[in-house]
């Protein structure tokens, strides 16, 4: 039995923000229904920054593994800092089925997850988009917010004032080409940002909070995706007790996700559930809510099954 292999190449041409946004919808969904999530592996391998995660899980008779590696330095040799392989087993036999170079790919799963939030989470007149970050996945959090939101505004923020400028041009640039309609971008202090803010996306390697409680005006959304391992955050907690918190999946965040930080009585709602209409989402347009994504393997499973059909199409 043969082993497709989809090359980098191959999956980052086929992919975009709507493959993206429905096999995330359908993971999370099966995150909550007939789908397994199985224990991360985080494995730092040297003193300079460079580890792998191991993430794996099932859903049906389909079984997925996916390896992720962070290689500070990658630049040098033309290489994204981030890799991202995705092996998926063979329902029948457990033998490997496909491998799916997917780094280009992972960024945009990361970011369909908190688009997916967005769009079921943030007000209806949600107008002001604010990015708190100026690195490679900036890019993707603001295009794949722009596509189930009609924003007017966006401010990108970060804690170098400098790249926050260069971010801002980018993604004047990157969001018009994008098609997308009539919108202003620019940028400002982090504070600031947030203030104005109808809706916050985090994209940070931060190990301490970068956004202050206060900050946070009523009936703003906040999709935060940068504490993915033991140590990280990015909100100040006294945020957890003014917001309704989702996340993907409640063990996985309060071990290592954002809500780690969070005191143990604070409820916390799988978005998968408020997908299927078994949990409430929004219930007030005052309220604040806060979606912490810190990846499954599920996604994972969705969007190499998503681009092994592209790649037949």
């Amino acid at each position: 039995m043969s082993v497709q292999v989809i090359s980098e190449d191959v999956s980052q041409a086929l992919v975009d923000e709507a493959l993206a946004l429905e096999s995330a919808r359908e993971a999370f969904i099966a995150s909550v229904t007939d789908g397994t999530v199985y224990p991360v592996v985080v494995a730092p391998v040297t003193d300079e920054g460079h580890r792998f995660t191991v993430k794996s899980g099932a859903s049906g008779t389909s079984a997925v593994i996916k390896v992720g590696s962070y290689w500070p330095g990658n630049e040098a040799h033309g290489l994204a800092n981030h890799g991202s392989s995705v092996i998926l087993l063979h329902p029948d036999t457990g033998r490997l089925r496909a491998v799916v170079e997917a780094a280009a790919g992972n960024a945009f799963r990361t970011a369909a997850a908190d688009a997916l939030a967005v769009q079921t989470l943030a007000r209806e007149d949600s107008r002001v988009l604010t990015v708190i970050g100026t690195g490679h996945q900036a890019r993707y959090e603001a295009r794949a917010a722009f596509r189930v939101r009609d924003f007017d505004r966006v401010i990108v923020a970060g804690r170098r004032p400098e790249a926050a400028q260069t971010m801002a041009g980018e993604l004047r640039e990157l969001l018009g080409a994008s098609g997308a309609g009539s919108f202003t971008v620019e940028a400002a202090g982090i504070e600031e940002a947030v203030r104005q803010a109808d809706v916050v996306v985090t994209a940070t390697n931060a190990m301490a909070p970068v956004i202050d409680a206060d900050w946070v005006r009523p009936g703003t959304h906040v999709s935060a995706m940068g504490a993915d391992g033991s140590g990280k955050q990015e909100l100040g907690p006294a945020l957890y007790e003014r917001a309704a918190l989702f996340c993907d999946l409640p063990d996985q965040s309060r071990a290592i996700g954002e809500f780690s930080h969070a005191a143990p009585e604070v409820p916390v709602t799988a978005l998968g559930s408020v997908l299927t209409g078994d949990a409430p989402g929004r219930t007030d347009p005052e309220q604040i809510t806060v979606f912490d994504s810190s990846g499954f393997a599920l996604q994972d499973l969705t969007f190499a099954e998503a681009i092994l059909r592209a790649a037949a199409a």
